[in-house]
């Protein structure tokens, strides 16, 4: 393991040691083979952690931001401050036309034109993608794999990475207490899944995290859906 994650891994002392050292070894070992590795982060506590990880090994690692144009004002000001206090390498992504309101129409094609579409462009020119997803987060990700090949439409094959994929919102939560992180606002407004304004909510089911989300349409925009199994 890299000197930079022993001196992360070292502040939180012992508490969740093993769950830590295997995520940071898994951040290592991709970071090993990258050449252009990026995170994507909506700047919820996952990615915070991973963030926090990830940047003891790469500081100046791009961070994709997905501004859909419909995000509570609690997550700019949160990112603005987040950014400056980091130093982030952060990058903004938006649609070429972004539509406010499309979601009354319907909710798949905003997550497609604000979401989907931006990033798996942004995507083309990375080899690994690293991403804060946890099984425990709804379902649909009950099967997340730690490493996938994930396949854009253009047929562009990178390495999805997702370090906490076996983490627990209390893992999350201690590590982000163990290091000082400040986390959104909103987590303590009863929020377990934020996203844009208008699709997101405290959970109604507090044993589903995502339960908030879209107004229980659905648990997924569409980002996370075409994982090759390795």
């Amino acid at each position: 393991m890299g000197e930079a994650n022993v001196a992360v891994l070292g502040v939180s002392g012992n508490r969740n040691r093993a769950r830590e050292t295997a995520s940071l070894q898994i951040i290592d070992t991709a970071l090993a083979d990258a050449v252009t590795p990026c995170i994507t982060c909506s700047f919820q506590a996952g990615g915070m952690v991973l963030l926090h990880m990830l940047r003891a090994c790469r500081p100046d690692v791009p961070v994709l931001f997905l501004d859909t144009v419909h995000h509570f004002a609690e997550t700019y000001a949160y990112r603005d401050r987040i950014a400056t206090l980091w130093r982030l390498n952060l990058v903004t992504l938006r649609a070429s036309e972004p539509a406010r309101g499309l979601w009354h129409t319907s909710t798949d094609a905003c997550c497609q034109r604000h979401k989907v579409e931006p990033l798996f462009a942004a995507l083309e020119v990375h080899d690994v993608w690293f991403s804060g997803l946890r099984r425990e987060q709804s379902p649909s990700r009950a099967g997340l794999q730690e490493g996938d090949w994930f396949e854009l439409p253009s047929g562009t094959r990178l390495k999805k990475v997702s370090p906490l994929a076996r983490w627990t919102t209390e893992d999350v939560r201690a590590y982000a207490n163990a290091h000082e992180i400040p986390l959104h606002p909103l987590h303590d407004a009863g929020y377990t899944s934020i996203g844009c304004a208008p699709c997101s909510a405290p959970p109604p089911d507090p044993a589903s995290p995502r339960s908030g989300r879209w107004r229980g349409e659905k648990l997924e925009c569409g980002i996370h859906l075409q994982e090759l199994r390795t």
